[in-house]
């Protein structure tokens, strides 16, 4: 069995274990609080030293209080005597003292090392002492497999301008020649570009992380969850490259459903993801009695489309195609009417998936679509029953192909919400008629959508 061990006659499920050596955020938003909510959304289990206890909300950081030498060194050895660790993830290290300290511990620890160079926090508190950055730099830098900073950090660490990708890949450059073997730059909003892009240097190669940029304030804690997440996945054995990937996926669900906590910047959402996971086994099995009611009624033949209708539906913080389920080969017609071509998958219909995704963009609660075949009948039916139905049109604005990203769809879905002025129950592209028009019909889940197919089938068959 994966991940299990025999220890004499017990068998034990291997558990991957991450020390976390940082501040404490009282406002939870950040510090080992954030790093450990991101390792236990990540599967690992999360233990800490606290260095600093901060008092701190999404407004300011009232005071900073250090702990003893002594009692960051016992709370260290504690967790190593016993427990052992697979990764460690460092966070704010405020004075010289403290950093010498955990240096002098990391130096006999054998595993990973993650160091997030936490320098100011986002209410432009300092959290690194200036006279403490060159300890920091000469002591801890060289034990890193992994260095995070963020632009700003890295603009203070080699005294070079980081303002574009560029600038961020010398600077990583810089970096690297002062010990660490890895260097990730973050980008954040720094990088002159519409997407969120990370600079990631290891083995002597660069490799770009890629994310959506979101309009939102509430990304309190992103450095440290990020941090955490990388070394989290050096934990369960992963490369770097990999542990970089996963944690730029999981920070950019826990940016886009940031809470919106407090009067300042708001923290992250780790949970989103673990959430996600948490419901998968409930979205397939709604795709699929969806797509059983669909089978069991043989009016739904007259409604489908030429080109195979489809049905789907998103995860409640779905960010990408891969967290919408959808039948994989969507519908056909029989001589009884319609068969499902596959099973329920994530990640199998971008057609489906995109234009729910975009649609959630204006309403989170619209997570299903159903396409079906657009003609004066579906349309008249829809409205009967009382459903506002809302186009777009492609003579207005070439869209691209299905790969842009999703900015097609989002135009789409934004076109058809200012036609009415309110999210409508049901969209079409006026452009395409007949035999290749699709009727996208939206709603709160799959088996809802499905039901008003089977409606408008219904009506339409009498």
């Amino acid at each position: 069995m994966k991940n299990v061990i025999d220890k004499g006659d017990e068998k034990m499920r291997k558990v991957y274990r991450c020390l976390t050596i940082a501040g404490s955020d009282s406002s939870g938003g950040a510090g080992i609080q954030e790093d450990l909510k991101t390792m236990m959304a990540l599967g690992v289990h999360g233990m800490s030293a606290i260095t600093s206890v901060t008092a701190q909300n999404t407004v300011e950081v009232r005071s900073v209080y250090d702990l003893p030498i002594g009692s960051i060194k016992d709370q260290i050895r504690a967790v190593v005597d016993d427990i052992g660790v697979d990764a460690v993830k460092t966070g704010m290290l405020h004075t010289s003292e403290i950093i010498g300290a955990v240096a002098d511990e990391l130096e006999m620890i054998r595993c990973p090392i993650v160091v997030d160079p936490v320098m100011i926090s986002k209410s432009n508190t300092p959290l690194l002492l200036p006279e403490a950055k060159e300890t920091l730099l000469k002591r801890i830098f060289p034990l890193a497999t992994v260095v995070t900073p963020n632009a700003v950090e890295a603009e203070a660490i080699t005294g070079l301008r980081v303002g574009t990708i560029e600038e961020g890949k010398k600077a990583a450059e810089k970096i690297a020649g002062m010990g660490p073997k890895s260097v990730l730059v973050k980008g954040g909003h720094i990088f002159e570009t519409h997407k969120a892009i990370d600079i990631l240097l290891h083995d002597g190669s660069f490799t770009l992380l890629t994310g959506e940029r979101f309009d939102t304030k509430d990304t309190h804690g992103t450095g440290c969850s990020f941090a955490s997440a990388i070394a989290a996945g050096l934990a369960k054995g992963l490369t770097v490259t990999e542990s970089a990937l996963e944690a730029k996926d999981f920070v950019n669900t826990s940016i886009k459903y940031g809470l919106r906590i407090g009067m300042g910047n708001g923290p992250l959402n780790p949970a989103a993801r673990l959430l996600n996971e948490a419901e998968k086994y409930k979205i397939i099995e709604e795709v699929h009695k969806a797509a059983a009611m669909l089978e069991g009624c043989a009016d739904v033949k007259s409604i489908i489309t030429k080109a195979q209708t489809n049905i789907g539906m998103a995860l409640s913080y779905a960010v990408g195609v891969k967290d919408v389920a959808s039948i994989e080969g969507g519908f056909g017609k029989t001589q009884e009417g319609v068969k499902a071509y596959g099973c329920p998958r994530f990640g199998v219909d971008n057609q489906v998936a995109r234009r729910i995704l975009a649609i959630r963009e204006f309403d989170e609660s619209r997570r299903a679509a159903i396409s079906l075949r657009y003609g004066e009948d579906t349309r008249k039916a829809l409205e009967e029953m009382g459903f506002t139905v809302s186009f777009y049109d492609t003579e207005d604005k070439h869209l691209e192909d299905e790969d842009d990203g999703g900015e097609s769809m989002y135009w789409a879905a934004e076109q058809s919400v200012k036609r009415v002025g309110k999210i409508p129950d049901a969209i079409f592209n006026l452009s395409e008629r007949g035999d290749d028009g699709m009727l996208i019909v939206l709603g709160e889940s799959a088996e809802k959508v499905a039901g008003v197919a089977l409606k408008i089938a219904t009506r339409i068959s009498k």
